[in-house]
């Protein structure tokens, strides 16, 4: 493919990865790409488009979490949609709405979800995120943009597995909302080995296709997230949600005989 199909718009009110965005989903919509079909390599993509690889991966991250491509570690990027006109853009929602409302909200949909996989996923899809668990596990604490990618990649997983796939949408759109607040939780060693921990017990879970042990499990987990969350913004107790599961301290089932 020559390098002048992949130039960008000359629009100039956009930002670049949404530019970036734009180009590729074009090139899906005239047919160059089809589902499954891999991508070229990051640095080859930046060098065609003339972009740096931040903005790049910036771009596909956005696409991503429309479910318009997907990565496979060690792989590269595929084409995972080619009905790029379903995914246009992520629910913006209203500036007033919280880090708080959209961590209850994202609890709400993820147990749903996590109990949905541990009867619907295949062999493949449950394989697929026991390794994802142990990649984010591996990943070094002072590589915070792998950490959230890596997390990212592991809840999406469990998301897709539910195959719901309204579900599926309104979790994508949920991501990016908090993304920010998500990257500097991961303060500590600490953090990431609870984090790396309670993906291990998710996945535990999901391999025995055990739905109440799956979606206690992640309520657990994003329950952790969400007190630290209120913790840090000084939320009231009383308007703090509370859910019966496992207490945070208790020894994670799957470590246990």
């Amino acid at each position: 493919m020559d390098d002048e199909s992949w130039a960008l718009s000359p629009n100039t009110r956009k930002p670049l990865p949404e530019l970036i965005e734009d180009k590729i989903r074009s090139l899906i919509r005239s047919g160059k790409f089809q589902a499954g079909d891999r991508l070229p390599t990051e640095p080859e993509l930046a060098q065609r488009m003339a972009v740096a690889r931040s903005s790049l991966r910036t771009a596909l991250q956005r696409l991503q979490l429309q479910g318009v491509v997907e990565v496979m570690r060690g792989r590269g990027w595929y084409v995972r949609s080619t009905d790029v006109s379903e995914h246009d853009e992520p629910l913006v929602f209203d500036r007033r709405v919280s880090d708080a409302d959209l961590m209850e909200v994202r609890i709400a949909l993820e147990t749903t979800a996590a109990s949905l996989a541990a009867t619907r996923a295949t062999e493949g899809e449950l394989d697929d995120i026991a390794k994802l668990a142990k990649l984010h596990q591996s990943t070094s604490i002072d590589d915070k943009d792998e950490l959230l990618q890596t997390d990212e990649d592991f809840h999406a997983a469990v998301v897709r597995a539910s195959h719901n796939e309204l579900l599926d949408q309104l979790y994508r759109s949920l991501v990016p909302q908090l993304r920010g607040y998500r990257r500097n939780s991961y303060s500590s060693s600490e953090v990431h080995v609870r984090s790396a921990n309670d993906h291990n017990q998710v996945t535990w879970f999901l391999k025995r296709r055990d739905e109440g042990g799956a979606r206690a499990a992640m309520a657990t987990h994003l329950l952790g997230l969400y007190t630290d969350l209120i913790t840090q913004t000084g939320t009231p107790p009383g308007q703090r949600a509370t859910l019966t599961t496992y207490a945070l301290e208790d020894e994670p089932r799957w470590q246990q005989p």
